[in-house]
């Protein structure tokens, strides 16, 4: 049987699961920027957002993969535990300044505007801090991650409206924005759950021989419907462990449903670029190898000034045509950046170096 074609840190299937994301982001993110106020209330608009509702927390989960691996990596390179820590502690300083960098350039180009949004806790300041708090588990071994991260995850989704209902008030709001379940921000209640799910999903795939990698697939789709079966159960069951739950807020059956549609969706991935997909590129796989790059240019063109007369006043098939025009904008950003690289791989491999700058001699 053929096997998948992996690299120590790209896996294809990955990166499809990841620019499906992407692509589910951006018509979630137009729809919410360009339809008129008086259609929100359809169920265009409801059907965009309940599925828009899905990229944060899948980022989060495949953020969680990519840790696993570098702690993984950093394990078999037999460095010291110091040293593995403070490799997923350099992820989480390079994730934070990706995000201060972003707020500040979203503030910019949005003045005159109030100097709090520059401390917003997005997905990506999530991410940092998650990352930060789970650096620990680079002390463990991989297969001890396995079970450690899952039980955390599980930890961090059953305490969020417990978090939720207890008095904050005398901390800091930016303190607040990092902890607390809120509907205007990333806190590690529950959002860092998905992270650290992904920590223990991609340590399982780093410790299954490739040639259990389709078994290991089989199961995970077993296991994602089995989640989203009981946490809806659960969710419309009298019976609750809380006095008080928001399910698109703080509840852990929300938490664990998504959890569940993520592992069938690596599982179906996993499939489809194994069997269905052909080789050579792939526009979906495209999005996810510079997600990075279409999350940063999208905001701005969607929620910036750019495109100022589209904001709410498009009808439902005006938008269908302006998240499609936007998904094809970014489609073409993503490949120019991509194919940029690979001629400079391809000129470098040839011994052709850009010339110098005229004032590189002098210093200047």
């Amino acid at each position: 049987m053929p096997q998948a074609k992996t690299s120590s840190y790209r896996l294809e299937y990955l990166d499809w699961v990841r620019g499906l994301g992407a692509i589910i982001m951006l018509q979630g993110h137009v729809f919410h920027s360009f339809l008129r106020p008086d259609l929100k209330s359809g169920s265009a608009y409801t059907l965009s957002q309940f599925v828009g509702g899905m990229p944060p927390a899948l980022f989060l989960f495949l953020t969680g993969v990519t840790l696993a691996f570098l702690m993984d990596s950093t394990e078999r390179k037999g460095m010291a535990p110091h040293e593995r820590v403070w490799q997923s502690l350099k992820r989480s300083g390079y994730l934070f300044f990706l995000a201060f960098a972003f707020r500040l350039q979203l503030w910019v180009f949005g003045l005159p505007a109030p100097w709090e949004g520059l401390f917003k806790v997005d997905v990506l300041n999530c991410m940092g801090m998650s990352i930060a708090l789970l650096s620990v588990m680079a002390l463990f071994k991989t297969t001890e991650r396995i079970r450690l991260c899952a039980v955390l995850g599980l930890a961090i989704a059953l305490a969020s409206p417990v978090i939720s209902s207890m008095d904050w008030s005398h901390v800091p709001w930016l303190v607040r924005a990092y902890i607390i379940p809120d509907y205007n921000a990333f806190g590690i209640f529950p959002w860092g759950a998905y992270l650290a799910f992904g920590v223990s999903a991609g340590s399982v795939i780093r410790t299954i021989p490739p040639d259990a990698t389709e078994r290991a697939m089989q199961w995970a789709a077993i296991l994602g419907g089995g989640l989203i079966l009981g946490s809806q159960y659960f969710a419309n069951s009298s019976f609750s462990l809380y006095t008080k739950t928001d399910f698109w807020l703080n509840s852990p059956a929300q938490v664990l449903t998504k959890v569940g549609v993520l592992f069938c969706m690596v599982s179906l991935a996993y499939l489809w670029t194994r069997y269905g997909a052909k080789d050579g590129w792939s526009w979906v796989r495209q999005f996810g190898v510079t997600s990075l790059l279409v999350y940063w240019v999208h905001i701005e063109l969607v929620y910036g000034r750019a495109l100022w007369f589209l904001k709410d006043s498009l009808t439902v098939p005006q938008t269908v045509v302006a998240a499609l025009c936007v998904i094809l904008l970014m489609l073409a950003i993503s490949t120019m950046k991509t194919h940029r690289e690979k001629w400079k791989t391809v000129l470098s491999n040839l011994g052709w170096n850009a010339p110098p700058r005229p004032d590189a001699a002098s210093g200047d």
